[in-house]
């Protein structure tokens, strides 16, 4: 190409009107995924999964702003808060949750706290500090008791306590409708679309359980064949960061967002599996997914042995946020085998 063939290039390219849309936002949280930018969907191969007549695919929810799924929910809480002068943002975080509130809470010029379990992987512990939030550790295990425990007790105190009066406000991810409304909005329609509208089967962890019902009530409206599977750690003593164990939980302890009649089957996952799964995916498949991901691809796959069509998996974050377990287990995995 000659000098003036380049310069005519480069100058169609700079008119908006010829070109692709320039892609630039008037702040971060523009960014979040919604039905017009959408987080992409990966078909997974055969490699990982052999069964001819059942379609896997993955959401990759990295792709959102603060790296989660939970960058969908935090904007959403946010818009439906305003703070006063001298007020706080709190909040309890498995991490996720944290790291989007605070991000976002930086971007609007908010102060914020969070309380979160020791257990919390270290590299989200590290985002959060860098971000710059006040952090409360709580000697809580990743799967308390809904919904005075740990973390969550933490906050609830900091809100309720009259000698902090009204200092403190949090958007209660875990009983807050807005939580389900995100997903409803906006991580329902895209897997509609993204598919075609051919799913016949959604995957997701239970967590805050926003996700689950917000996205297993909007495909149910569409087709009321879809089934809305819930993926659960196979015991409260897990190291599943974010996922929850809902089953054989009493009344008062059932999370308050969670929609039992969307779920048409619960599946317990043991910790092993989710790892091995994930370790897969990323050694067949190129996709470095976190544990929570892996425990859902292993509940999808064994799902696709005896059954047909095409299924959607949740991917909440990515594999960097827990580096640190993943050496872990695997050095343990190897100690295992050297051992026999």
């Amino acid at each position: 190409m000659n000098p003036s063939e380049k310069a005519e290039v480069l100058d169609v390219a700079s008119r908006p009107e010829d070109g692709p849309p320039k892609r630039v936002y008037e702040n971060v949280t523009e960014l979040v995924a919604d039905p017009e930018n959408p987080t992409p969907m990966i078909r997974i191969s055969r490699r990982f999964n052999p069964h001819k007549q059942y379609e896997l695919f993955v959401k990759l929810e990295r792709n959102n702003p603060f790296g989660s799924i939970k960058d969908r929910t935090a904007l959403f809480l946010l818009n439906g808060l305003e703070l006063e002068e001298g007020q706080v943002l709190a909040e309890p975080t498995a991490g996720n949750t944290g790291i989007a509130l605070a991000a976002l809470a930086n971007a609007r010029g908010m102060p914020i706290e969070l309380a979160l379990p020791e257990g919390t992987p270290e590299e989200k512990k590290a985002l959060l500090r860098f971000l710059g939030a006040e952090l409360l550790e709580v000697e809580d295990e990743l799967c308390p008791l809904f919904p005075t425990e740990g973390a969550r007790g933490v906050v609830k105190s900091l809100v309720e306590s009259e000698a902090y009066n009204g200092r403190y406000v949090s958007p209660n991810q875990y009983e807050n409708e807005l939580n389900v409304e995100a997903h409803y909005r906006t991580t329902g329609p895209e897997i509609w679309n993204q598919t075609g509208g051919e799913v016949e089967y959604f995957f997701a962890a239970f967590g805050t359980c926003g996700t689950i019902t917000g996205v297993g009530r909007y495909l149910k409206e569409r087709n009321p064949k879809v089934k809305i599977i819930g993926i659960e750690p196979a015991s409260r003593n897990h190291r599943l960061s974010g996922i929850k164990k809902i089953s054989n939980l009493p009344d008062e302890h059932k999370p308050k967002i969670l929609d039992y009649s969307l779920l048409d089957d619960i599946i317990e996952v043991e910790d092993h599996e989710a790892f091995d799964a994930a370790i897969e995916a990323a050694r067949s498949e190129g996709l470095m997914v976190g544990p929570t991901t892996g425990a859902l691809l292993h509940a999808a796959r064994v799902t696709g042995a005896t059954n047909n069509g095409t299924a959607v998996v949740i991917s909440p974050d990515d594999a960097t946020k827990y580096i640190s377990q993943y050496g872990q287990y695997l050095a343990e995995k190897a100690a295992g085998q050297e051992s026999r």
